[in-house]
């Protein structure tokens, strides 16, 4: 072992985030349809779910069919119904669009006036929609949703709380 003082320039730190508060454990069985849960590593939404008899072996099986909430992609497990799994702690957050720059990064305003332009537009049809109708001057608010240290728009709609001039 070593001895004496540790440099601090010596040694290397992970990120900050002990990802500790990304997600919680619940009993298999607790799971519901529509509810979250990491399946393959991945924040997914529950889709299907169906439970086998206990078998010879004396335990139920769960099988969870989810899609993933950030690319769309499906993922399915089977687990042990007395078994916890992940579930991801999902925030969803409005954010009024202000801006798009040219490079596709979206300028976007909390509640609290906070301005954050760290999220690209959205990929396929949602992401063509948002354009559209900044550029045509409709006042949009973005629906980002952040799970598992990762965010992305996943819904525009109309801002009806600004009166036209």
């Amino acid at each position: 072992m070593a001895s004496g003082p540790v440099d601090i320039d010596d040694v290397q730190f992970e990120s900050g985030d002990s990802g500790a508060s990304a997600t919680y454990p619940l009993q298999c069985s607790a799971l519901r349809k529509n509810g979250f849960v990491m399946l393959k590593g991945r924040p997914c939404k529950v889709v299907e779910m169906s439970t086998s008899k206990t078998g010879k072996h004396g335990h139920a099986k769960v099988h969870l069919v989810g899609i993933d909430i950030f690319t769309g992609r499906k993922y399915e497990d089977i687990c042990p119904s007395t078994h916890n799994m992940d579930v991801p702690n999902v925030k969803r957050e409005e954010y009024q669009l202000t801006d798009i720059s040219d490079d596709g990064y979206l300028s976007l305003m909390s509640d609290g006036g906070e301005l954050r332009e760290d999220l690209k537009i959205p990929e396929g049809e949602l992401g063509v929609q948002l354009k559209t109708e900044f550029d045509a001057g409709k006042e949009l608010l973005c629906t980002v949703m952040t799970a598992v240290g990762e965010e992305c728009v996943i819904g525009i709609k109309h801002n009806t709380n600004i009166k036209p001039m």
